[in-house]
């Protein structure tokens, strides 16, 4: 991984960008992006953190609306039942003004998976800017924080990543985790009667 960093960090500024939009375009499999963020900034002390931070929440925002836009083609295999219950919380998150927003800033200021909102996203076909403007800022927080702080964080948390990178196996996982989850639950009953309950997802019709 080191040495692929580098690389991309003979490019600059530019380089971090490319390399933070290949990532975000991946929906599974890929290490956090603000530890690669971090390490762009060890191999180069000279970056500055806020020019930094708003270049790599661009590469990651513009690759999210990538994947955003590949996922949406396999609506059409989704059953009517699914296709339902997302158009259930796309219908409840354009009643709120900020609805978009503020599901993308959220996402992107915590250890939420935002590649499951951004799959989610796709399949219902959302088009609002808000999504794009909310992960950008959410983003650019988390990230200029993360750097900032990034001498206290970086090597405990890079320890996950020694032999066979655990530590990102462990992330995806959880991820697949709380993917499967999230298709499981009924959402025309959860937005309509507050109540949580699951339905058999059918992911081999994907």
């Amino acid at each position: 991984m080191s040495d692929i960093l580098a690389i991309f960090a003979n490019l600059w500024y530019f380089g971090v960008f490319l390399f933070m939009y290949v990532l975000n375009t991946a929906p599974i499999l890929m290490p956090p992006t603000w530890v690669v963020l971090v390490s762009f900034h060890a191999l180069d002390p000279g970056l500055d953190p806020l020019v930094l931070a708003a270049v790599g929440a661009s590469g990651a925002t513009l690759g999210r609306f990538t994947l955003l836009r590949a996922t949406s083609y396999f609506r059409r295999f989704l059953s009517s039942d699914r296709k339902s219950s997302l158009d259930k919380i796309q219908n409840y998150l354009q009643t709120k003004k900020l609805g978009y927003f503020l599901a993308s800033f959220v996402f992107a200021t915590t250890p939420l998976p935002d590649n499951m909102l951004f799959i989610t996203y796709g399949l219902m076909k959302v088009k609002s800017v808000q999504v794009y403007c909310g992960y950008w800022i959410g983003r650019l927080i988390a990230y200029y924080v993360m750097l900032s702080i990034s001498s206290a964080v970086l090597t405990p948390f890079m320890q996950m990543f020694e032999e066979k990178y655990v530590g990102v196996l462990v992330i995806d996982l959880l991820s697949i985790a709380m993917l499967i989850v999230f298709a499981s639950i009924n959402w025309n009953v959860l937005v309509s009667e507050k109540k949580i309950r699951f339905v058999k997802p059918k992911f081999w019709k994907m």
